[in-house]
């Protein structure tokens, strides 16, 4: 067994507080997310929307707020008008990004209605700044949110929406710095294009928050550069700059992909030093917020089982989720914590099917991958007060980031009851991990209500349609809170969450 892992835990020592929306999701129109998704008429399942029930189940419980959307690729090229009004008179149309026919039967009222029935949800919606532009999104942000008595919100009325949707988050394209982009662009083309968008929806509706595109990846040879110009055009009308990032296993190196989170910590860290490098430089008070609406373990290097050849809802990007990516991904989900002060907003890419938390089969049953857990846990009781952490671990070695923590983890304080929440991950592939905890300034924890772990002997486990709950949470023993001091062991290859009142 390796040596304690070990951190403090202060009260008068905080990151900040939670926004909600850091537990959002993403739905695009990529294939089965939507169609045999979320939304499948004729399902024994479906309500009278056409939503499945079963799904819309699993998303209450995975505990999403933000839910972005139709893109993603996808909106770089779609025309929204194509998604209102009668189904009967909606067009197909040819979905250039993923290579598939896009019917048109779900679009923007039926998302709304879809948001309207998830519990604490709110829309994200994005605007297509790669084959349109400001006209194009002012009568949109008119569609969706002016009461009446124009032509865009008059046709909202006339299709069923009586009243305007309300929507406060926009981001300003997508990814617009990648090559695949439809309409992709260099930094001062998106840039003064972004800013010209946002200057006019603000004239439509004042309250908008928006959110500029900023690096589609740390990778990118643009990056850093790329959001110090659009942030030079836009740093004074937007409100976020989003970030994306995908990890998987690679060559067999297990040891650097259980250590992905020390990349996104890299990552955000660098962009809020963009971001405030800019606002002194513009002589700024105003402070840019991240919005990391992309983030999951992702396959990507896989190939898709169907071609991409025009098929309608084809079967692409549906990762299996194995225990070692939950761990992962978990890791994750503790970095966006420990970044809370600045990363306000964040999407899980995708909701269901596409690399996502839920499962589904056609006319079948839906079901829960290994992902879905860390993420419900988290949004569950990861509202509140994100306090420092500063671990003292034993540490093993990668081929990427050289020697890494064997523990990661953060705390949240629920300033309501008092209540804190400690979330865990040990990277360690063959050890049970010992963890203390100095418990400073919180004489009134005395107790552990709760030690969940999410392992597996078999670090491969999945769930299947065949084996829907083989792995789940259970329940830890032996974990203690004695003389102010909390004591656990956390096992090889877990995500833990250990709550104390």
């Amino acid at each position: 067994m390796p040596p304690t892992a070990r951190f403090v835990l202060d009260p008068a020592f905080a990151v900040g507080d939670v926004d909600p929306r850091l537990f959002g999701s993403f739905v695009e129109h990529l294939g089965r997310c939507v169609y045999t998704g979320l939304y499948e008429p004729g399902h024994p399942a479906a309500d009278a929307d056409g939503l499945r029930t079963d799904v819309l189940e699993l998303v209450r419980e995975l505990g999403v707020t933000a839910i972005r959307y139709p893109g993603g690729n996808f909106v770089s090229g779609y025309d929204w008008e194509d998604g209102v009004g009668p189904k009967d008179s909606r067009p197909h149309r040819l979905d250039l990004a993923w290579r598939s026919t896009e019917t048109n039967q779900f679009g923007l009222s039926e998302f709304m209605r879809f948001v309207g029935k998830v519990d604490g949800a709110e829309p994200m919606l994005a605007v297509n700044l790669g084959t349109r532009g400001v006209k194009e999104a002012v009568e949109l942000l008119e569609y969706a949110n002016h009461p009446g008595g124009t032509a865009r919100s008059d046709q909202r009325r006339g299709h069923g929406d009586e009243d305007p949707y309300g929507v406060r988050l926009w981001c300003l394209g997508n990814e617009m710095d990648g090559p695949w982009q439809i309409g992709h662009k260099d930094a001062d083309e998106y840039g003064k294009l972004a800013a010209a968008t946002a200057w006019a929806m603000r004239l439509v509706d004042p309250d908008v928050q928006l959110v500029a595109c900023g690096s589609s990846a740390q990778f990118m040879p643009t990056f850093g550069a790329w959001e110090s110009t659009v942030l030079q055009h836009t740093y004074d009308l937007v409100d976020y700059v989003s970030m994306h990032a995908y990890y998987e296993e690679k060559d067999g190196d297990r040891d650097s992909f259980l250590a992905s989170a020390v990349d996104t910590e890299s990552f955000i860290e660098n962009v809020i030093a963009t971001c405030d490098h800019v606002g002194a430089r513009l002589k700024s008070g105003k402070r840019i917020h991240i919005s990391f609406d992309e983030w999951n373990v992702w396959y990507s290097s896989r190939p898709d089982p169907e071609p991409r050849n025009w098929q309608e809802a084809p079967r692409l990007l549906e990762d299996v989720y194995s225990v070692t990516d939950a761990v992962v991904f978990g890791s994750l989900l503790i970095a966006l914590l420990r970044h809370a002060d600045r990363v306000r907003i964040a999407c899980l890419a995708q909701l269901v099917n596409v690399i996502a938390p839920i499962m589904t089969e056609p006319g079948g049953p839906a079901w829960r991958q290994t992902t879905f857990f860390p993420f419900a846990q988290a949004s569950r009781y990861g509202r509140g007060r994100v306090l420092q952490v500063n671990v003292d671990s034993p540490v093993y070695a990668t081929g990427k980031f050289g020697d890494v923590p064997l523990l990661q983890a953060t705390a949240v304080l629920d300033e309501a009851t008092g209540a804190v929440t400690v979330f865990a991950v040990n990277r360690g592939q063959s050890d049970a991990l010992p963890l203390e905890i100095d418990l400073r300034g919180f004489d009134d924890l005395t107790r552990v209500v709760e030690h969940s772990v999410l392992c597996d002997p078999d670090p491969d486990a999945h769930n299947t349609l065949a084996e829907p709950e083989r792995v789940t949470p259970t329940a830890a023993d032996g974990t203690v809170l004695t003389g102010g001091t909390l004591r656990a062991t956390l096992p090889a290859l877990s995500w833990n969450v250990i709550r104390l009142a």
